[in-house]
C-alpha cells in the first residue's frame, strides 16, 4: 500500500471527478460492529431523510420527482441511485449516528468512493470523504433540475409545509 499524502488523496479524488470532494485525516481504529447495528442504521436512515428538509437546495440539484422527493424527505424511501454513507466507516470506528452520515449518488460516486477508501486500506493514515452538507452534489453537477430554479423553488415550498406541518404536532 501506498501511503497517500493529503494532496496525493485530493489528486486521486480529482481523478475520480470530485476534486471538490473535502477530506479527513483519519488513523483508523478497527471496531467491532454490535449485533443491532442494522436495525439502530434503518431507524437512522429514516431520520436522516426526515432532517433533509433543511438541504432542499442539494435535493433540488438531484433531479428528483416530486414523488421521489416528498418519499425522501417524510423518511419513507430513498430514490434509485441515491446512497447513505458514513463518514467514518463503522469498520473503522466510525459511529451510527446522524453527523456521521451523508448521501450521494450511488453510481458512480458512492462506488468510486469505496474504490477510495478501499485502496488506503492496511495504511497507518487513511483520507475519508467529508462533504460540508449532508448531501454531496459535484459542484459540476449543480446545473439544476429540470425545472432550473422553479424546481429549487417549488421543492422549497413543499419542505417548508412538510416542517410547519411536523412543528404543529
Amino acid at each position: 500500500m501506498i501511503q497517500l499524502t493529503n494532496d496525493g488523496a485530493m489528486a486521486k479524488l480529482s481523478g475520480m471527478g470530485m476534486d471538490d470532494m473535502p477530506i479527513l485525516g483519519y488513523t483508523p481504529r478497527p471496531a467491532q460492529i454490535g449485533p443491532d447495528w442494522f436495525s439502530r442504521y434503518k431507524k437512522l436512515c429514516r431520520e436522516f431523510m426526515m432532517s433533509l428538509t433543511d438541504s432542499v437546495e442539494e435535493l433540488a440539484m438531484m433531479n428528483l420527482t416530486q414523488d421521489e422527493f416528498m418519499a425522501l424527505i417524510t423518511g419513507r424511501a430513498l430514490a434509485p441511485n441515491l446512497s447513505f454513507r458514513f463518514r467514518i466507516p463503522l469498520v473503522l470506528g466510525g459511529t451510527v449516528d446522524i453527523d456521521n452520515m451523508f448521501m450521494c449518488r450511488t453510481f458512480p460516486y458512492s462506488h468510486l468512493l469505496d474504490r477510495f477508501i478501499i485502496d488506503q486500506y492496511g495504511n497507518d493514515q487513511i483520507w475519508l470523504p467529508n462533504p460540508a452538507r449532508k448531501i454531496y452534489v459535484p459542484i459540476h453537477g449543480t446545473g439544476g433540475g429540470d425545472g432550473g430554479n422553479a424546481t429549487s423553488d417549488r421543492l422549497s415550498q413543499i419542505a417548508a409545509q412538510i416542517v410547519a406541518a411536523r412543528d404543529m404536532d
